[in-house]
């Protein structure tokens, strides 16, 4: 295999700071096993969340409400391949959790807090890309995450599929993030069954 060859290969699987995507997806699972986490965000999220995040704008910013085992912020860093311009801020009520994913070592740019969404929400301005994966900033206080979205900007709520046999109480708390989020005239949505099923917001101009 040719230097080029591997050159590709290696881009096409992530790079984060020298944890590559694949190895982070793979410690994520390891990590979900051994703690009983099973929230870490499915592949195909990932992927869009690659996607998303080598569109935003120059001088953007990216929050991750719900770091988790590190897996959405993985994704997120490789969609910015070698810029240096967008602020990656990701939060998570875990202390421990969040140590142990922010010593991995990232780019600079890549904020780890600990916390719940909703006080970073509170404080830290806005956003051109915003994940809701975790229950503050999403079941709670959408409000606040739709107002922290700048013009154009773009709101990725996971874990949105429900099941006939679900906690009822649990598919209604979905139901009123879909209804809140297809409600608003600000935002323009769509429900995609990706992954564990994904409504994509985005802020009108």
């Amino acid at each position: 295999m040719t230097k080029k060859m591997k050159r590709r290969d290696f881009m096409r699987t992530g790079a984060v700071a020298g944890l590559t995507v694949a190895a982070t997806k793979n410690l994520a699972t390891t990590k979900n096993e051994a703690a009983g986490f099973p929230m870490s965000s499915e592949p195909a999220v990932g992927e869009l969340l690659r996607v998303l995040a080598a569109s935003v704008p120059p001088d953007g910013r990216i929050l991750e409400i719900g770091t988790g085992t590190g897996f959405g912020t993985a994704w997120l860093v490789d969609g910015l391949g070698d810029r240096t311009d967008v602020g990656v801020v990701t939060v998570d009520i875990d202390a421990e959790r969040v140590a142990e994913v922010a010593g991995r070592g990232w780019p600079p740019y890549t904020i780890f807090e600990v916390g719940d969404g909703l006080d970073v929400l509170a404080r830290a301005g806005t956003f051109d890309l915003i994940f809701a994966d975790a229950p503050p900033g999403k079941v709670s206080g959408l409000d606040r995450t739709i107002a922290a979205l700048r013009p154009g900007g773009v709101l990725v709520v996971d874990d949105m599929a429900t099941f006939p046999d679900g906690d009822p109480e649990w598919v209604a708390k979905l139901e009123a993030v879909r209804t809140t989020l297809f409600a608003d005239p600000a935002l323009v949505a769509v429900e995609l069954t990706h992954g564990s099923g994904v409504i994509l917001a985005t802020r009108r101009a």
